[in-house]
C-alpha cells in the first residue's frame, strides 16, 4: 500500500483502486472497498499496466487488442472484490503510463472503452478533461464526467505536464488549492501561461502517493466548504 489509504478516505468522495496490476492485491483491495463503504465514499476500478516496480507510470508496448483485455481483466477483478466487501464499483479510471497514452492516442482510448463497455456499459468513464479519453468515452456511450487535477500541471494546449519535467508534480499547498478553486469556478483547466481551456469540472484528482497528499486534499476540502462549494461522489 502507498500512501494513507485510511486517512484519504476520510477527507474523498471518491476513490480510484488499484486493480493488482500497478498496485495492489486481493487483500488489500477489500480492505480499501471496505473503508470506503464504511466512509460513504465512491470507489472506481483503477486499471494500468502490470508494472508493479514503476507503479504502472512506464509506457508498455501492448497492442491495443492487449490492452483491452488487460483492462477488462482488471475491471473483473474490481467488480469481484468491491462485491466481496459490499461497495461495488461505480466507475473506471485509467491510471499512469496507460492514461498518458490514451489521452493522446485515440486507438488506445478507444480500446478502453470497449472493455468498459463489454464488462459493464452501467460504469461511469471517468476521464481527463479535453482529451481522447474524454471523447472516445462520450463517443462509445458511456456516462462519461471529466477530471482535473490539482496536483498536475498542465502544458499550454491543456495537457499533462510529463513527470519528468521540473514542476510537473505540484506540492506547494496553498498555491494548488487557489489554483483549483479558480478551475473549478470558472470551468476551465488553467495552463502556465495564464490561458483557461474550459471544460466540466466533475472531479478533481489528488494523487495518494505524493508526500503531502493527505495534508493537500484536508486544504482543499476544507477551503472548498468555506467557500460553500460542496463535495460529493460525481456517480
Amino acid at each position: 500500500m502507498i500512501g494513507d489509504d485510511a486517512a484519504m478516505l476520510d477527507i474523498v468522495s471518491s476513490a480510484n483502486v488499484a486493480c493488482g496490476f500497478h498496485a495492489g492485491d486481493p487483500e488489500i483491495m477489500a480492505r480499501t472497498f471496505a473503508l470506503a463503504r464504511d466512509r460513504g465514499v465512491a470507489v472506481g476500478a483503477h486499471p494500468g499496466f502490470p508494472d508493479l516496480w514503476g507503479f504502472g507510470r512506464r509506457k508498455l508496448p501492448f497492442s491495443t487488442g492487449e490492452i483491452e483485455r488487460l483492462v477488462a481483466y482488471q475491471i473483473g477483478a474490481a467488480q469481484a472484490l468491491s462485491a466481496y466487501a459490499g461497495h461495488p464499483i461505480r466507475y473506471v479510471k485509467p491510471h499512469g503510463a496507460l492514461s498518458n497514452m490514451a489521452i493522446a492516442d485515440a486507438q488506445i482510448a478507444q480500446a478502453i472503452c470497449r472493455a468498459v463497455r463489454a464488462v459493464d456499459d452501467r460504469l461511469v468513464y471517468l476521464a481527463p478533461a479535453c482529451t481522447y479519453q474524454e471523447r472516445c468515452a462520450r463517443e462509445a456511450g458511456l456516462e462519461t464526467r471529466a477530471e482535473v487535477f490539482a496536483d498536475r500541471a498542465y502544458m499550454a494546449d491543456g495537457s499533462l505536464m510529463p513527470r519528468n519535467l521540473a514542476g510537473a508534480v505540484l506540492s506547494d499547498i496553498e498555491a494548488v488549492v487557489e489554483r483549483a478553486l479558480r478551475m473549478v469556478r470558472e470551468g476551465a483547466i488553467e495552463t502556465p501561461d495564464g490561458a483557461a481551456i474550459p471544460t466540466p469540472v466533475d472531479s478533481l484528482c489528488v494523487h495518494g502517493d505524493s508526500p503531502a497528499a493527505v495534508a493537500m486534499a484536508f486544504a482543499l476540502r476544507q477551503r472548498f466548504e468555506r467557500e460553500g462549494i460542496a463535495v460529493r461522489g460525481f456517480v
